[in-house]
């Protein structure tokens, strides 16, 4: 009895339809996600139980690390050249188009008035790494009166509000910072009437 042969015939798949999910999917991802700034320094915020979250828009953030050096930063780019203008004015320090773009595309702000514009001539390969040296300072300007009497820490959170009314403040600190950094800093925002802020911590659970 002579074999029966099947004839083989290749299975070809439309791939095209998952290639369409593919994009999709890809797109929704980009159009959905948010994009986190690098920081200067590294912070392990203490745990908390709260579930409440900071708003991810209209925000300031106060970043403060583990020695006390505090840095600053608001999502919004015309907020930001809004704020060096005000402060960079009251101190009467002019920058160059190049140097306010570098402020600009830095992540966070937190150097000293009297060190900016030597910080903003930096390569921008080597600002990452001297930012970490500086912080914004909180004691008031010697020789100023009125509002340059406040403290710079002071000036930016005034110039920061005046570019954004509804800018709400963020303070992210290391658990490990000392406990008289993060009262100053509380205690400078109650001198100007900022009573409402978020402190961000990291969620942990009761049982934990």
């Amino acid at each position: 009895m002579g074999k029966v042969k099947i004839k083989k015939s290749d299975v070809w798949i439309d791939m095209t339809p998952m290639s369409d999910v593919m994009v999709l999917l890809l797109t929704f991802f980009m159009l959905t996600s948010t994009f986190v700034k690098q920081e200067p320094v590294k912070v392990n915020t203490p745990g908390s139980v709260s579930e409440i979250k900071v708003p991810e828009n209209n925000v300031l953030n106060i970043l403060v690390s583990n020695d006390g050096k505090i840095f600053m930063n608001m999502d919004k780019t015309t907020d930001v050249q809004a704020v060096l203008a005000d402060v960079t004015g009251q101190f009467g320090i002019s920058l160059s188009g190049d140097q306010q773009k570098k402020f600009v595309d830095d992540p966070m702000w937190g150097v000293p008035m009297n060190d900016l514009q030597s910080y903003l001539s930096l390569a921008k390969t080597k600002m990452p790494e001297a930012i970490k040296k500086y912080g914004i300072p909180t004691d008031s300007v010697p020789g100023k009166t009125g509002d340059a009497a406040m403290s710079e820490f002071q000036l930016w959170v005034k110039a920061a509000h005046a570019a954004n009314p509804d800018a709400k403040i963020a303070i992210k600190a290391d658990e490990k910072t000392p406990y008289k950094t993060v009262k100053k800093i509380m205690s400078e925002l109650q001198d100007m009437n900022e009573n409402r802020y978020y402190l961000i911590t990291q969620y942990k659970k009761t049982e934990d």
